[in-house]
């Protein structure tokens, strides 16, 4: 079988449930319109799954060409409008300051009442990719989940637990290590693997539901810890993207240098 594009997915809020589609606009800071807003605490500290678990549970949808969101909640509520900004206020991501302007809108109030603590929804004023321009994509392969799966003793794994922008099938499992230091083509864009994925307590969450349901920390430990890797616990890989382009689940996948 020949490498291809088996899955792809994105969420305009991150933390929030991530969505299956058939295809992205990859460009250097990612996919367009992906990660576009995030979380902040009454400190202005970025929240995510590991914090909140239960933003997995929200569903968000970002009409770009409209300005509008809509954040639907598991128990049928929605809030939605069209998108408006209050003024530029510093927030901490992750390591970095970021400036960021808060949603003036129904979402931040909705999102607080569901999590039982005050929070807010922000646009950063520059992209927010979790390792900077480096890390524009992410990548795992269908033969690591299941390889995860063996290990864990079930038939699958939920690939939306790690939350990767792009799913490939067509390699043996962690072959994807191997690309690190190499350029590769994915569709139309072509991107340069940095290094490794590191992995934390997001991934031990249903990615419906945010509770904890699988020890995979635990599973990765027992066969992955001594892995020689650029992060601990190395699940999938991150790339940065020297040719934008479009990318299609079907698309091939090649090595190129």
């Amino acid at each position: 079988m020949n490498a291809h594009v088996s899955g792809l997915a994105v969420t305009p809020v991150k933390g929030t449930r991530v969505r299956a589609v058939a295809r992205i606009e990859l460009g250097v800071n990612g996919a367009r319109g992906d990660r576009a807003f995030y979380v902040i605490d009454a400190g202005g500290r970025m929240q995510n799954g590991k914090q909140l678990g239960e933003l997995q549970a929200i569903v968000a949808d970002h009409d770009s060409e409209r300005g509008r969101l809509r954040l639907d909640f598991p128990d049928g509520t929605r809030a939605e409008d069209t998108l408006d900004y209050g003024d530029p206020v510093e927030t901490r991501f992750f390591s970095r300051t970021m400036t960021a302007r808060p949603l003036a809108g129904p979402w931040s109030e909705a999102l607080s009442a569901f999590v039982g603590r005050p929070v807010r929804i922000v646009a950063p004023d520059a992209p927010a990719v979790d390792r900077g321009s480096r890390a524009g994509a992410s990548i795992i392969s269908r033969g690591s989940l299941q390889r995860l799966a063996e290990e864990a003793r079930i038939d699958a794994v939920d690939g939306r637990r790690f939350r990767m922008l792009v799913e490939i099938d067509g390699i043996g499992a962690h072959e994807e290590d191997g690309w690190i230091g190499r350029r590769v083509r994915i569709g139309e864009a072509l991107v340069a693997a940095r290094g490794n994925v590191g992995r934390c307590l997001v991934t031990s969450r249903d990615p419906e539901t945010g509770e904890v349901t699988l020890p995979t920390l635990d599973l990765l430990g027992s066969y992955r810890r001594a892995v020689n890797s650029t992060e601990p616990l190395p699940f999938g890989i991150y790339a940065e993207v020297i040719e934008p382009g479009p990318v299609r689940v079907g698309d091939p996948v090649a090595v190129e240098d």
